[in-house]
């Protein structure tokens, strides 16, 4: 058996191990694929050494089969196919005791907290678990958690069938967001400066906008008739792009922040002030989210083979990675068993 473990220094290194029998509550999953995500490269980076333990099995995007079932788990077989909502909780926080137990104070984020999903056999709570329908190709299903964060963010936005809708940042999570939007009715604007990536998301039927080339407050004034959008994701995760999204935004118009933001950054509060914006954090997800995940990618109303770009064995994530780093790939899977022994 083989994992993938980030061992400092940006290095990834494929490593055998021995898999352990699950214990009580646990379920043993044969991890299928394993999608690679902007949080991996921070950690990857080096940018969350703070909090990560090295060596660390990193991943949690993923799809696979259950292997084995630990004692006290009902309702799971070995054969079932599955993702997990790598969130562990402890139940017991301000947070959670207000109901907000996907943001709890005290998380334990299955991946970067603790060993994620990257190698051949993966021990997590049963109770991790969400189902897959059996139509369902796993590597599409690896696509299941950064779709529940896209559902997650538009449902923040509380946005409604009609609304004009801006986001900023045409990367995996900025084209699924985009997508959710679409799906919902939603009108929607992708702001994004790669060529390629407009090219991508204009097939899909979604109106994309080069801010280098075109004033985008001028478009948006025009395209919305002088109000603004309804609400603007910031997906880039750029300086820039979050000091000039509050000028996107109507009069009491929402500006959710979807980008993780590795310092802080400046924004317009005068404009936030002038126009009553909402500013809205939105983080992971629910497992309402996750369900509906699911049930979009079963409908097949996400164009997976827009998001997936490319499938890799685990010997080669640090071209993956370098691919990411370089703007060239949308969303990378890892093909665990592929590079399994």
């Amino acid at each position: 058996m083989l994992s993938a473990q980030y061992v400092g220094d940006r290095a990834v290194e494929i490593l055998p191990y021995s898999p352990v029998e699950p214990s009580s509550g646990e379920v043993r999953i044969r991890v299928a694929f394993v999608g690679l995500c902007g949080t991996d490269l921070h950690i990857l980076h080096g940018n969350m050494d703070g909090r990560v333990t090295r060596p660390l099995t990193f991943g949690h995007e993923m799809s696979g089969v259950i292997d084995a079932v630990g004692p006290d788990v009902t309702g799971w077989a070995v054969g079932d196919a599955v993702t997990v909502m790598p969130l562990d909780w402890d139940g017991t926080c301000p947070g959670c005791l207000a109901g907000n137990e996907h943001i709890c104070q005290n998380l334990n984020f299955i991946g970067i907290d603790s060993p994620g999903a990257l190698q051949s056999l993966w021990n997590v709570p049963a109770d991790t678990l969400v189902a897959l329908p059996p139509g369902l190709p796993l590597d599409a299903a690896a696509l299941v958690e950064p779709l529940a964060v896209a559902v997650h963010d538009v449902r923040r936005g509380e946005v409604a069938a009609g609304d004009k809708t801006v986001v900023i940042g045409g990367g995996p999570i900025g084209l699924l967001i985009a997508s959710v939007l679409k799906e919902y009715g939603a009108d929607v604007l992708l702001i994004e400066t790669d060529a390629a990536r407009r090219e991508r998301i204009a097939a899909l039927g979604i109106t994309t906008l080069d801010p280098l080339a075109v004033d985008q407050v001028a478009f948006v004034d025009e395209w919305t008739a002088g109000a603004g959008a309804d609400v603007v994701f910031e997906v880039s995760g750029a300086a820039r792009a979050v000091l000039g999204a509050t000028s996107l935004a109507k009069v009491r118009g929402t500006l959710v922040i979807v980008a993780i933001h590795p310092t802080p950054r400046e924004i317009d509060l005068q404009r936030v002030f002038w126009r009553e914006l909402r500013l809205l954090g939105a983080r992971v997800y629910q497992r309402t989210d996750f369900e509906e995940a699911v049930r979009l990618l079963e409908s097949g109303s996400i164009a997976t083979d827009a998001v997936i770009t490319d499938i890799v064995t685990l010997d080669r994530i640090p071209e993956a990675v370098a691919q990411l780093e370089a703007g060239q790939a949308m969303k990378v899977l890892v093909d665990v068993q592929g590079g399994a022994a």
